[in-house]
């Protein structure tokens, strides 16, 4: 992880539980980089993630769906009948 300080020195100890309060907050993600700005007694503090691959999501038939393994058998040929448009 990346940690950037701007403005005052801050000590070790403190960045480090800056660390631990993003990685406690931010459970499900993961922190590639942090940003500490200091302004006498405030603290900004902006994290970057990393980035989250995700499927094409799609409607079909009336469903928001990525893909189709989980349409029982009449789903399924309700898609196959479908009339599909070009653009």
């Amino acid at each position: 992880m990346k940690i950037n300080v701007i403005g005052e020195n801050i000590p070790e100890e403190e960045i480090n539980a800056y660390i631990d309060y993003g990685k406690k907050k931010y459970v499900n993600r993961s922190i590639t980089e942090m940003t500490v700005k200091t302004d006498g007694e405030f603290v900004d503090l902006q994290f970057r993630f990393a980035d989250v691959p995700f499927d094409r999501i799609r409607r079909i038939t009336g469903y928001l769906v990525g893909t189709l393994d989980r349409f029982n058998n009449g789903k399924r040929a309700e898609e196959h009948d479908r009339v599909k448009h070009t653009v």
